[in-house]
């Protein structure tokens, strides 16, 4: 995708179309600037618009590349729980989720964090470390807190953009449109979580690592200076798969599924474990859960 044009650069780009109006060129509005927020697209526009997505990573990254517009599944919303007593802090979830959402490899944009915690301690994010380094995980007396996007009922985030590049879907997935967003990070500011990430630098994806399977709200790639998040691997989840975080888990301590479905194994988990979720005085109603198997 084109990243040369920012809305931060509208006078710019206003003359500049300007002088293409004038010297008779064709329609300008196909760029990223000038696409309407995706809400408000009709079916004809989306086809146009994933037609357009398509063109542009397939011809920077010499392969052919898919994306998809997949709906919400009416009568579902997701939720995601993950059990503390077995994670032991690999970062297998970090990586897969590295692969399968496009993240970039340099400078590196990690959409989960795992937190190392004191045991003594207990959950305390003000002597967390997210950079520890150990031959060997778990090591004696920590354990592992790892966090996302929590999908919150009541997303701060949604609430503090300027410009509605971001809300939340009727599935529980919170998105954000690419093309809206004006790298204001306002949502940074809001989110309680640490789980959006802003790109600085213009992000870089070997086309050998790239994942052609995408999605408009998803993985698709990005341009320097938009802001990215978890999206529950959404390309996967609405085609009926389990998120890649939960696939390459090697302890089965992440749980995925719809919160609808009384014979869900989310479900279960919530009316027979113990669960807490993050911060739950800030009354965000995360559809993350932790607890302990």
């Amino acid at each position: 995708m084109s990243t040369d044009l920012t809305r931060r650069g509208f006078l710019c780009a206003v003359a500049g179309c300007a002088a293409a109006a004038a010297g008779g060129c064709g329609d300008f509005t196909h760029t990223s600037f000038f696409r309407k927020n995706f809400r408000d697209y009709t079916r004809e526009e989306v086809d146009a618009l994933i037609l357009d997505l398509e063109q542009e990573a397939s011809l920077a990254y010499g392969r052919e590349v898919t994306v998809g517009a997949e709906p919400p599944l009416p009568g579902v919303k997701f939720g995601y729980a993950l059990d503390l007593s077995r994670c032991i802090g690999c970062r297998r979830c970090v990586y897969g989720c590295v692969e399968e959402n496009n993240q970039s490899r340099d400078p590196q944009v990690h959409w989960i964090r795992v937190l190392e915690m004191d045991k003594e301690r207990g959950i305390d994010f003000a002597h967390a470390n997210a950079y520890y380094d150990a031959e060997e995980v778990p090591r004696p007396g920590h354990f592992y807190v790892p966090v996302a996007c929590q999908q919150c009922e009541n997303p701060p985030c949604v609430k503090s953009c300027p410009t509605g590049a971001t809300w939340r879907e009727e599935d529980g997935i919170v998105v954000v449109d690419y093309d809206w967003c004006i790298g204001c990070r306002c949502c940074l500011a809001a989110c309680p979580y640490g789980a959006r990430h802003f790109n600085w630098a213009e992000p870089e994806i070997p086309a050998a690592d790239l994942n052609p399977d995408m999605h408009v709200l998803g993985n698709r790639t990005r341009a320097k200076g938009v802001v990215e998040k978890c999206t529950f691997c959404i390309q996967r989840v609405r085609k009926g798969r389990y998120p890649k975080c939960v696939e390459v888990c090697p302890v089965g301590a992440r749980k995925f599924g719809d919160l609808y479905d009384p014979g869900s194994e989310i479900r279960y988990l919530l009316e027979h474990k113990r669960v807490f979720v993050l911060k739950a005085e800030l009354n965000t109603r995360p559809r993350f859960f932790y607890f302990y198997g």
